[in-house]
């Protein structure tokens, strides 16, 4: 079975590889500063576009439902901090 998947050949030995060795990609050349700071803002610029960016109702209704929820944990902090305060200030008899 593995002789007909190529894996060993018809005396047991392992098969050989039968496909050419990929070529290794040739490095870029280096670049001059300035051309760094261009190819980078090029690249920002193309990342940019792909972005899907949410539109001013999408921004108002995450914007409030952050501020309710803000209000709301702020208060829960407040009431329980007011609350252990005085039942520790009642538990020292002070």
């Amino acid at each position: 079975m593995m002789q007909r998947q190529g894996q060993v050949e018809a005396d047991g030995s392992p098969a050989a590889r039968r496909e050419p060795p990929k070529p290794r990609p040739q490095p870029k050349p280096e670049m001059s500063a300035p051309g760094r700071v261009v190819e980078f803002t090029r690249e920002v610029r193309s990342e940019l576009r792909q972005v899907a960016w949410p539109t001013r109702p999408e921004v108002v209704n995450s914007a409030t439902v952050v501020f309710i929820t803000l209000i709301l944990l702020v208060s829960l902090i407040f009431v329980l901090n007011y609350a252990f305060s005085h039942a520790v200030i009642h538990l020292l008899g002070s």
